[in-house]
């Protein structure tokens, strides 16, 4: 596609930089007791796109790399420090959030020859590591046994640290061999999508000289005879391709089975079934369709397409002879159809109906003693029924109100249910299947009382009439008198089903007194695909009509007011917030953005990121029609100068390679240099975060107090205390 923009860049001749000889400016507004933020300079960039001029006076921020972007962002970092300060509160949250976070989690190991393999993080530890354990004999009464102690001395076989001392990179297993020898895992560093595969020789403690090098990939898993392996590798150029590596063998010789013609719009992957005698092909196309092809390994006939443009997504399993789709295809809240992959029809009428479409959410499903337990969202809210396998209903396993539920075969009619809410730490029951009793197994180690809270769901009205259910949890027994300080949280896009799951978070906010709600937005899976497509594409706006009308509805309600108000988001739902805070500034007091999209206009440019399935969600600006909604909400495009804008942290790093990290630079300094509130924009930047981490616990611990303190200090729960 050509490129629709017209740039011209206006700027003085000669050398600009470094940063502070250029007398550039600080326009920003700092109220009293708040320093001013550091100078950013202003080098015009004039683009014109589909006849529309636009003005980026931060463009020169995009070169992440440039001594003169390193210095502005140390510059950042420190006036970031010095707006939260070393205030005694930001101790305590700091002190509470390590008392909250680092808890043992339940280990459940995965068996391999003569051992049982795990990773995860000991308390105390900065990062988690690859253990194993000889796995004991199987217990008499058919139970898999009790929980694993993590405290307990495990055998190291791969310890990240070793890799990179500063806790910064981590390893996860990937799958075994048949035989239990080989052992695939992957290394990330730092915060990137992107990992590097090796094959660990378990006998031998050493790394086989196979490798796949960092790079963008999917799935990988071992053929059946261990001989090799089956990898997707994505290309940010050529899409993605799914190839078979034989051990012992030159990387370069690996065999392309799938992808061709399949552009980096799409990611395709894969599984095996038929005990690896089918290979099934999945290409996603965004967060909205799936099309599906099935490879007969042992014919070694090419790729057939099973379901190839219907508007639906499919999510596929081999149960015994059959390939089960689980779909939302003519059921927008999902169903379960089998077909034979033998002599696979392809008109899908003609497909086994396993479970039908039902009022609620069907999520997934998992087989335990030859029956279906299936998870269905009801309202946000948890449930697990049960059915044989021709669909007949045959029970339900309790789930409490406002909870969410994880089940687990753990042996002959016995199972493991997980529990979590808002005011519930992570905690597992055992169940037996056939009376429904529960006994305790793995009891939360989390030192919160969930007793002196309280929450429930409410309904809100957005702009268009739609209603949208919202939690709101606080200390019980309080009266909303209109001014508790209140953190509004939301994401609204990708399917994403946003659950009212236990964050350490929430529980700080709520010690110190305040009100946490999370609001259920448009364009999120929690309704099925309608309540998605509602707010995708062209009807993306509906998303940040459904947060603000959740914010007034707090503050109708008289939980809050606009002074006391804070909404926080992530990713897309840093997407949300800047949005939220560029559309009603003077609705809310504080805002938190971490890891953000905010350039929405030039957002279909950055293809150095591993971004291009999101123009599939967001919209593409190259494209008229698709720009003109996006030019509407945009952050970036819609910060105005002399406005009074909310106080903002954002958040970033330069190992984000999913989500341009220029655009939080962009946005911050734009931000201080338009808002005339007198309330501080800041940005905390970590050179080594990304989107899929790139942090250590200590890390995660301290950015979690700066974010807290930060909101906590602007809605007035604390007095400020600015750093030296």
């Amino acid at each position: 596609m050509a490129d629709p923009t017209r740039r011209v860049i206006a700027a003085p001749a000669g050398r600009l930089f470094p940063l502070p000889a250029l007398a550039a400016v600080c326009l920003a507004a700092c109220g009293p007791g708040y320093p001013a933020p550091p100078e950013t300079a202003r080098v015009p960039v004039v683009d014109t796109l589909h006849g529309v001029a636009f003005t980026d006076d931060y463009r020169w921020l995009e070169d992440q790399e440039s001594a003169e972007t390193r210095a502005w962002i140390a510059e950042q970092n420190a006036y970031a420090e010095q707006i939260v300060g070393e205030a005694p509160l930001r101790a305590e949250l700091e002190g509470r959030l390590r008392e909250l976070m680092d808890v043992p989690g339940a280990i459940f190991p995965r068996r391999a020859g003569e051992y049982e393999y795990f990773s995860f993080r000991k308390p105390g530890r900065e990062v988690g590591a690859i253990y194993r354990r000889p796995a004991p004999p199987p217990p008499e009464d058919g139970r898999r046994g009790g929980p694993i102690d993590p405290e307990g001395e495990f055998e190291v076989v791969v310890d990240p640290l070793d890799l990179r001392p500063d806790g910064t990179t981590s390893v996860d297993i990937q799958d075994f061999s048949p035989d239990g020898r080989l052992m695939l895992y992957a290394i990330r560093d730092g915060g990137r999508d992107e990992r590097e595969f090796r094959v660990r020789d378990l006998e031998g403690g050493e790394d086989l000289p196979d490798r796949l090098p960092t790079y963008l990939y999917g799935n990988i898993s071992f053929d059946p005879e261990g001989d090799g392996f089956y990898y997707s590798r994505r290309s940010r150029e050529t899409g993605a391709r799914i190839r078979y590596h034989r051990l012992g063998t030159d990387r370069e010789e690996d065999e392309e089975l799938f992808g061709e013609g399949h552009g980096p719009e799409r990611f395709v992957n894969f599984s095996l079934g038929g005990d690896g005698r089918w290979l099934v092909y999945t290409v996603q196309h965004g967060w909205a369709r799936t099309d599906v092809y099935l490879h007969d390994l042992r014919s070694g006939a090419t790729p057939t397409p099973l379901v190839v443009g219907a508007p639906a997504r499919f999510s596929t399993r081999f149960v015994e002879d059959e390939l089960f789709l689980l779909t939302n295809l003519d059921a927008p809240r999902n169903r379960l159809l089998a077909v034979d992959p033998e002599s696979p029809d392809p008109d899908p009428a003609a497909w086994r109906e396993v479970l039908p479409e039902a009022d609620d959410l069907l999520t997934g499903y998992r087989l335990i003693d030859g029956q279906i337990y299936a998870d269905y969202l009801h309202n946000v809210s948890s449930r697990i029924v049960r059915y044989d396998m021709d669909g007949t209903r045959t029970g339900e396993i309790p789930v409490p109100e406002h909870h969410v539920a994880t089940l687990r075969e753990w042996g002959e009619g016995r199972a493991l249910l997980t529990l979590t809410s808002l005011l519930t730490p992570s905690h597992i029951v055992e169940i037996d299947l056939e009376t429904m009793g529960i006994e305790p197994w793995l009891p939360s180690e989390v030192p919160f009382d969930g007793s002196e809270y309280e929450v429930r769901q409410v309904w809100y009205t957005s702009a268009d009439g739609t209603e949208a259910p919202m939690y709101v949890a606080h200390r019980r027994g309080l009266e909303p008198g209109g001014s508790a300080p209140t953190l509004l949280y939301g994401y609204g896009g990708f399917n994403v089903n946003l659950l009212p799951r236990f964050d350490a978070r929430a529980a700080v906010w709520m010690e110190r007194g305040g009100v946490y709600a999370i609001a259920t937005l448009r364009g999120g899976g929690e309704f099925g695909e309608e309540w998605h497509r509602d707010g995708m594409l062209e009807n993306k706006p509906n998303v940040f009509a459904d947060f603000i009308a959740a914010a007034e509805w707090l503050i109708d309600n008289g939980y809050t007011n606009p002074e006391r108000l804070a909404i926080r988001g992530g990713s897309n739902g840093g997407l949300l917030v800047g949005s939220a805070l560029t559309k009603r500034p003077d609705l809310f007091r504080a805002v938190f953005c971490g890891f953000p999209d905010l350039d929405m206009v030039r957002f279909y440019q950055f293809t150095h990121a591993n971004n291009m399935p999101a123009l599939l969600e967001y919209g593409n600006a190259a494209v008229a029609e698709e720009f003109e909604v996006l030019r509407t909400f945009s952050p970036y495009q819609n910060v105005r100068d002399g406005v009074d804008y909310p106080a903002v942290m954002l958040t970033q790093g330069d190992l984000d390679t999913r989500v341009p990290p220029l655009q939080a630079r962009k946005m911050t300094a734009r931000l201080q240099a338009a808002s005339t509130s007198g309330l501080p924009v800041i940005l905390d930047y970590d050179p080594r975060a990304g989107h899929a981490g790139g942090r250590t616990f200590s890390r995660n611990v301290r950015n979690t107090a700066m974010e807290l303190a930060f909101l906590l200090q602007q809605l007035g729960v604390s007095e400020y205390e600015p750093g030296s």
